[in-house]
């Protein structure tokens, strides 16, 4: 294995900027690292590197080689790119969200390589790609000042959200290396059916190379062949020690050793039942989670990008926020579906403090197409996130967007024209079930967050007898915090009142004459239309006029 991480170069494509670019890691950081653009976040530098996501941009880097048989292996290529090793075209991406592995054999040398990544303009591709649509499919103006983030399988909030700068970022945020051909163990996708002191673990592992596979787990081995590149291997494990969320019980992990005729891998595997529960009732419909049996009350956050940044994301970092959510009693982390699918060690970390997940797949309040490109690009996402991270404890339910139902009735086009939106929707929807269920079978579904449930497309924001439920009445309609009261959610996804951060973030993003909710520094920090006025006057409502600047952030 050649590790292809660490000393690039990045140049745009005038070739007028050229400055040292360490993969994995982001376009912006690395500019701001050179010097060549100011810090992004302080004051209103935000517009004034905008210019970036409007070009493309090529990163370089040399290597030697023995020249023998290898894949290119990257990940988190972020987003519409084309790799070429030594001139050969050797991969065209155009999904931040996959896992890439391609043959490059042919285009090695032995000796001096040269390697390069032609990262193209996303603002300009979005474009590109919406006007080549059969019609026009709308998105969200309020959460993206940079125009089309829906065209792209891209973060979505890397065009802007309410809360989020607007940068349209590149670059990668995975691993980058090559592979020398050879006997390799891919996914594993593991089931559990349990019953009073016993669990029975069924595993699906995918090599390479391998005529037969051998697997061990709590002192349990059993082998199987593999074959048309899949080996299946039950496991009985009797009096197995569960794994629990956070203030249940322990999380036990143990560890699962794959071989087979030199290849071999590990993962870490909580045993334990989760399950999904939503059945019409007298009220409508439930909706819980039940884990070994017993109900739980599920207690948490949504969970965005740690940085808007990704080159400035560190483990150590995530890690203090999850545990802050630990510590904080939350036992469940929504991941929002308009960020990423989090990295390998996010989910090992959620394992290990007892954070249940609720995963959303990456669509989130726009409209999306349906052509067959597309739901092709969105068919491989969605079968290769979930054959990464499916095996975690942590994994309590797969949920199919975040607010799209709601947008169906957002936009002038929907609204005129809602037969054809809703089938453009129905079909995104369908594929990203299909294809969940596909790797997983027996994977707990639910369609759109919110929702009242399966082909459901009414509106959730206001019910609370179904399903889950998007509550923003307090914040959104500047309701009083009694409001909350007046509501009662079978499960509440999402609600909240935005709060300012605290004096000591002020002080990296803004000076001290800024000190001010109107300073147009304070106002280009907050993304939501009208939102300081909205505290302030939900404020005074509760208190009376703070007496400095400190203070009324505190309040």
């Amino acid at each position: 294995m050649l590790d292809l991480a660490g000393g690039w170069t990045l140049s745009d494509e005038s070739g007028a900027h050229v400055v040292p670019f360490d993969l994995p890691g982001d376009g912006i950081s690395a500019l701001h690292q050179a010097g060549l653009i100011p810090d992004p976040y302080f004051g209103r530098n935000e517009y004034d590197v905008r210019w970036v996501s409007e070009r493309d941009w090529t990163a370089r880097r040399a290597f030697t080689h023995d020249g023998s048989p290898c894949d290119l292996v990257i990940d988190g290529l972020d987003t519409v790119a084309e790799v070429r090793l030594n001139g050969v075209l050797v991969l065209a991406a155009a999904n931040m969200h996959r896992r890439w592995r391609v043959d490059v054999s042919a285009a090695l040398r032995k000796g001096e390589n040269a390697v390069e990544i032609l990262f193209r303009s996303p603002v300009r591709e979005a474009a590109t790609r919406q006007a080549g649509m059969p019609f026009y499919i709308p998105y969200q103006q309020v959460n993206g000042p940079i125009p089309h983030a829906n065209m792209l399988r891209k973060q979505q909030c890397d065009f802007g959200w309410d809360w989020n700068i607007a940068l349209g970022i590149f670059g990668l945020s995975g691993v980058v290396r090559l592979e020398a051909h050879g006997p390799r163990i891919a996914d594993i996708i593991v089931t559990q059916a349990h019953r009073e002191g016993v669990a029975e673990v069924t595993l699906a592992i995918h090599a390479d190379g391998v005529a037969e596979v051998t697997a061990t787990l709590c002192g349990v081995t059993a082998s199987a062949p593999v074959r048309a590149g899949v080996a299946r291997i039950a496991l009985t494990i009797t009096n197995p020690v569960l794994w629990w969320p956070s203030g249940l019980g322990a999380q036990a992990l143990h560890e699962l050793t794959v071989t087979g005729q030199g290849a071999s891998t590990t993962r870490r595997i909580g045993l334990r039942d989760m399950r999904l529960v939503s059945e019409p009732d007298a009220a409508g419909r439930s909706f819980g989670v039940q884990v070994n049996g017993r109900a739980v009350f599920a207690r948490g956050a949504n969970w965005i990008p740690a940085d808007a940044l990704s080159g400035r994301i560190t483990s150590d970092a995530v890690r203090g926020l999850l545990q802050s959510a630990k510590d904080a009693h939350m036992n469940m982390i929504r991941i929002w579906g308009g960020g990423r699918y989090e990295p390998d060690w996010f989910y090992d970390l959620c394992d290990e403090l007892g954070l249940m997940v609720w995963q959303d797949f990456m669509f989130a309040c726009h409209l999306y197409p349906s052509t067959p490109a597309f739901l092709e690009e969105v068919d491989a996402e969605v079968r290769d996130v979930v054959a990464r991270i499916s095996h975690h404890a942590c994994i309590a339910l797969w949920c199919g967007d975040n607010e799209l139902i709601g947008a169906l009735t957002w936009f002038p086009e929907s609204r005129k024209d809602r037969d054809r939106y809703l089938v453009n929707y129905d079909r995104l929807n369908r594929t990203v079930e299909a294809a969940l269920h596909s790797v997983l079978p027996g994977a707990n579904w639910w369609p759109s967050s919110p929702s009242p449930g399966p082909l459901a497309f009414g509106d959730a924001w206001h019910d609370d007898s179904s399903g889950d439920m998007h509550f923003w009445s307090v914040w959104h309609e500047g309701r009083d915090f009694d409001h909350y009261r007046d509501v009662s959610p079978r499960f509440c996804s999402e609600f909240g009142f935005q709060s300012y951060p605290s004096m000591s973030t002020i002080k990296a993003f803004a000076a001290p004459e800024d000190f001010n909710i109107a300073a147009p520094v304070m106002e280009s920090h907050q993304k939501n239309g009208g939102g300081n006025a909205r505290i302030a006057e939900t404020m005074f409502r509760y208190f009376r006029f703070p007496v400095d600047f400190p203070s009324f952030v505190y309040l």
